[in-house]
């Protein structure tokens, strides 16, 4: 189906900012983000979306990663969001809220004003 795809992409295009407010609180592993994000209804579609994010996020300077091996636990990599993951997530939350107000009017069909058209804005 058209919608559910076109879906997957507009979820997929929030994900890495998702990731980066997570991260923003606390420094956590990809299988705590994982889960995180699933718990966040309809987020996250694929558990194989994460990992390859989290990479691409590290490439890009946004996010670090260590080992750590904490006392009774298996070594796990914790991902920490870095000084430029901060900045990119203003800049994003910034955007954002402009943008899914425009989109917002445009799909309930709200003209400058803030009115709705009677006859769909034409």
């Amino acid at each position: 189906m058209a919608a559910e795809s076109d879906m997957t992409e507009l979820r997929r295009g929030v994900l890495g900012p998702c990731v980066l407010a997570l991260l923003e609180l606390r420094p956590r592993f990809g299988l705590e983000l994982v889960r995180d994000l699933a718990a966040a209804d309809g987020l996250l579609t694929s558990d194989g979306t994460v990992y390859p994010l989290l990479n691409r996020l590290r490439d890009a300077g946004l996010v670090t990663s260590e080992w750590r091996d904490e006392q009774g636990e298996r070594a796990r990599r914790y991902y920490s969001i870095t000084a430029a993951g901060r900045e990119t997530l203003v800049v994003f939350r910034a955007d954002w809220a402009q943008f899914a107000a425009t989109v917002g009017g445009v799909l309930n069909h709200v003209q400058g004003g803030g009115h709705v058209a009677p006859d769909g804005g034409q």
